[in-house]
């Protein structure tokens, strides 16, 4: 049976949205309500949330004539739903004085999305796919979920650059070079626009944990170049015991990462070729489960 949307209404509205957003084979949100009110039928009308509103919009039409609904797309759903949830939920407590009426509706709106949510999460508690699996584990403390999520990266059969990067987050303080090997992976294959610079410290941490300091020392100053964040050059030359003529190749080094992330170029990088040396080529056997709830 396909579980591709989940709807709580039993009437349809004509939707009306301000502004023409971009949808693919040349669609926007406007005419796919047109065509397709079922999507659009628990949302509300006016320009309120309209980022979070289109990506619900979007993906929902996406998977409209799925057959099969993968647990990568009801991920999305969920967390589409998340997201529109809580910027509703602000944005219903705006009070309307001309126009009442848009107060109420989006007031229905939060209401009907908090209960999709809550119909569209019981529907997937059973599901053992990946993506299932990381939702249940990080929304609901499921450490079930969480040691089957960790077994099925084991096995290889987690290959999603985001779910591989959810791992290697939580072997980051745990286990050092599984952490090191996942995150140079995801590193060669996801595209920059999917790209989180906070992984740029998670990798640099598992380097600092295996003593290699000049490559702690340049992935972190690769997130600081990306968010412009301000920090202290005295505490970054410790890393180097004050070898500011290491800091200057690293610095470069730095920069060359971030454009071959940014164009693409980094699984043909020499930078690549650099972070992968002295990796320890080991096989990791998988950690002992189970674990507890307040290790995620």
């Amino acid at each position: 049976m396909r579980q591709n949307l989940v709807i709580i209404t039993s009437f349809s509205l004509g939707m009306s949205f301000l502004g023409l957003i971009g949808c693919d084979n040349g669609r926007n949100i406007r005419s796919i309500c047109k065509n397709n009110p079922e999507i659009c039928a628990d949302l509300h009308k006016d320009s309120w949330c309209l980022a979070e509103k289109t990506k619900i919009i979007q993906n929902r039409y996406a998977v409209k004539d799925s057959e099969v609904t993968t647990g990568k797309q009801l991920y999305i759903q969920l967390t589409d739903l998340e997201d529109y949830s809580r910027c509703i939920e602000l944005a219903s407590g705006v009070q309307h004085i001309i126009h009442t009426e848009r107060t109420a509706d989006r007031a229905r709106a939060f209401r009907l999305s908090t209960e999709n949510l809550s119909v569209l999460q019981e529907q997937t508690r059973e599901r053992q796919d990946p993506f299932m699996s990381y939702y249940q584990w990080t929304r609901f403390g499921d450490t079930d979920a969480l040691n089957r999520f960790l077994e099925l990266e084991n096995t290889g059969e987690v290959s999603d650059p985001f779910l591989l990067a959810q791992a290697a987050t939580y072997y980051s303080n745990r286990n050092a070079i599984k952490a090191q090997q996942l995150y140079l992976k995801v590193f060669a294959e996801i595209p920059f626009d999917d790209f989180d610079v906070n992984w740029l410290l998670g990798l640099a941490s598992t380097y600092r944990q295996t003593q290699q300091f000049d490559k702690t020392y340049m992935l972190t100053k690769a997130n600081l170049l990306l968010t412009q964040q301000k920090y202290s050059e005295q505490k970054m030359l410790a890393l180097l015991g004050g070898n500011k003529l290491l800091a200057a190749e690293l610095d470069l080094k730095a920069q060359t990462l971030i454009d071959s992330l940014e164009d693409a170029s980094y699984p043909l990088s020499l930078v690549k070729i650099w972070l992968e040396s002295q990796a320890v080529a080991a096989d990791i056997k998988p950690e002992t489960l189970p674990v507890h709830s307040d290790e995620k």
